[in-house]
């Protein structure tokens, strides 16, 4: 689903203009960078009944280019990743 489909749809569920729920998501949206801005040393950022997001650490480690068979070094780096709550879940039926 693109941005506009899913701003579409919360107008259509919200009776709200396209402007006004485009405003609404894109708050949501802010706030949820905001809370990940600010919980960068813990790592972890929870909205309760939705779900939490977890910033993970990958070590740098040693690859090989598949290619030419050369090893190479693969640089550390973050990650982030969702974890969707009981209630999520159930509403996808998982």
């Amino acid at each position: 689903m693109s941005k506009a489909d899913f701003i579409a749809n919360v107008a259509k569920a919200g009776d709200l203009s396209n402007a006004e729920a485009k405003r609404v998501v894109e708050l949501v949206f802010g706030e949820i960078e905001k809370g990940l801005k600010k919980s960068k040393k813990e790592g972890r950022y929870t909205i309760g009944t939705f779900g939490t997001f977890n910033i993970t650490k990958r070590a740098a480690r040693k690859g090989r280019n598949p290619r030419t068979g050369e090893e190479i070094r693969i640089k550390a780096s973050k990650s982030l990743r969702f974890k969707p709550s009981s209630n999520l879940k159930k509403a996808a039926g998982c």
